[in-house]
């Protein structure tokens, strides 16, 4: 029985032994977790940041992807109008082009264009030079250029009396001196033997086709009392002109006609009202119009050159 307590009691020991040894190991890994635990917490990754410091920089990195979005957004909208205003303005510089082309078309002269131009200013100064002229030799006499400056227009007292085809005696002198004028005036723009072109003087190659005596009356008296007396009128202005520069005559057109002629208007072209002495005065008068040769086309003004430059190779 002894032996066996004996026994009982050292297994005990052992068992107690056990479980001190057990107790002290536990204790010591709990120590050491402990340990651990606190140089884990020492040796914190210095990279690391704070959950607040972490959300205040995703936030920040949302706002910038946000911003940099849509700088992006309008950086392409940016792109897209300066491509539009590079079409416009490439546009714009076509249509100016375009324009300018169309510009200088227009500016090209046409050459029957600025040869017409010039037959109508060289009429104008033709028939200016020939009213100075009739001024100085007549300073009270009234003479005017036509409203289309394509005529002189003989004014005031009539150069005829009333129902009279003959000149007044007073106003005969006139038209003699008229004609001796228009002889100086001719032959620079004519051809015929008393021609004398040269370019000096008629740079434009200028043809005078007609110097038209017109003869006119006033309204007194029958439609056809009037006509013939206008045309009495205008024949007996030319006669007195051709007796006064017989070589007026000698004035020739391109088709080789005498340029001098004459025509009568009776009462249809009055000037002034025939309701006053003075107006009816006025309308029996003459006109001397010049009409002059306009081509149709450049080989017309080819066609007047070669005539003036034939008369003036024979000079």
């Amino acid at each position: 029985m002894r032996a066996q307590a004996k026994q009982i009691r050292h297994e005990e020991e052992e068992e107690s032994a056990f479980v001190s040894m057990t107790d002290m190991t536990v204790g010591f890994l709990f120590i050491m977790m402990i340990l651990l635990a606190f140089f884990a917490s020492q040796m914190r990754d210095p990279d690391a940041v704070s959950k607040r410091e972490y959300d205040t920089v995703v936030a920040q990195r949302d706002a910038f992807e946000l911003e940099r979005d849509e700088w992006q957004e309008l950086a392409e909208i940016r792109a897209e109008r300066i491509e539009d205003l590079l079409k416009e303005l490439s546009d714009r510089d076509a249509r100016i082009k375009e324009l300018e082309k169309k510009i200088e078309e227009l500016q090209k002269v046409d050459p029957l264009e600025a040869y017409l131009a010039q037959v109508a200013q060289v009429r104008r100064q033709v028939l200016v030079r020939l009213r100075d002229a009739i001024r100085a030799d007549f300073p009270d006499l009234q003479v005017e250029l036509s409203e289309e400056s394509d005529a002189l227009r003989f004014q005031g007292e009539g150069l005829f009396a009333s129902g009279r085809s003959s000149l007044r005696y007073d106003k005969a002198e006139i038209v003699s001196r008229l004609a001796q004028r228009l002889d100086e005036v001719l032959p620079c723009y004519t051809l015929g033997d008393a021609s004398s072109f040269n370019e000096s003087c008629n740079p434009g190659f200028v043809m005078i086709e007609a110097v038209q005596i017109e003869g006119h009356t006033d309204n007194v008296g029958t439609d056809q009392v009037n006509r013939n007396l206008s045309a009495a009128r205008a024949n007996n202005t030319f006669f007195a002109m051709t007796n006064a520069a017989d070589g007026v005559m000698q004035h020739r057109n391109l088709k080789q006609q005498p340029v001098l002629s004459v025509a009568a208007y009776g009462p249809d072209r009055p000037v002034a009202s025939n309701d006053t002495p003075e107006g009816r005065a006025t309308n029996r008068r003459i006109d001397l119009r010049f009409i002059m040769v306009t081509p149709q086309d450049t080989n017309g003004i080819e066609v007047i050159r070669e005539a003036l430059e034939g008369i003036g190779a024979q000079e």
